[in-house]
């Protein structure tokens, strides 16, 4: 599997992302793909009454600021199991800093639909609410105080900006 993400382009084509599901909607635990097992590791779990909303996961051969592959929530109804591979349209994205051990860093999470062959054609142009964003932003403004760190939302982006943090975030990860 290592070497399968590994070799995993950023995008399928032009209007596509590929996204590897770290943790399904739902889980109560976090899980993260470790690069050097090829594995996906438990990191945490989350306290009791809190889970993630979406699927949350990472778009391959990406170098986002915090030097990390650039993160993504899936907005989808089921969760998806760790590992799955899936092709999403990005919607929009969530402009963020992270600070921990008082080191400040850009720490974007892009959101997007999953996309297959039977998607119809009118949700290819769905949306993402300003409510679903302020929530998806307070979740992890609260996900992250419980563990030290401070998640501070400095703005959103629409889907052109936020295509642009991937190519930004590919390019910084075959420099």
């Amino acid at each position: 599997m290592k070497k399968a993400i590994k070799r995993l382009p950023a995008f399928d084509g032009k209007k596509c992302v590929n996204v590897i599901v770290e943790t399904p909607k739902g889980s109560h635990v976090k899980y993260t793909f470790d690069p050097e097992t090829g594995l996906f590791q438990l990191k945490r779990a989350l306290p009791e009454g809190m889970m993630f909303p979406f699927n949350f996961g990472f778009i391959p051969s990406t170098k986002a600021p915090d030097g990390d592959p650039l993160d993504i929530l899936i907005l989808n109804e089921e969760p998806l199991i760790t590992g799955c591979l899936l092709k999403a349209r990005v919607a929009c994205a969530i402009e963020a800093e992270q600070t921990e051990e008082g080191k400040t860093t850009r720490n974007d999470r892009l959101i997007g639909f999953a996309v297959t062959k039977e998607t119809p054609t009118f949700l290819e142009n769905m949306d993402v609410s300003r409510r679903t964003l302020k929530e998806i932003g307070y979740f992890f403004i609260s996900y992250n105080k419980l563990y030290g760190k401070k998640f501070k939302v400095i703005g959103t982006a629409q889907a052109k900006r936020a295509m642009q943090l991937v190519k930004k975030a590919e390019a910084a990860y075959h420099k």
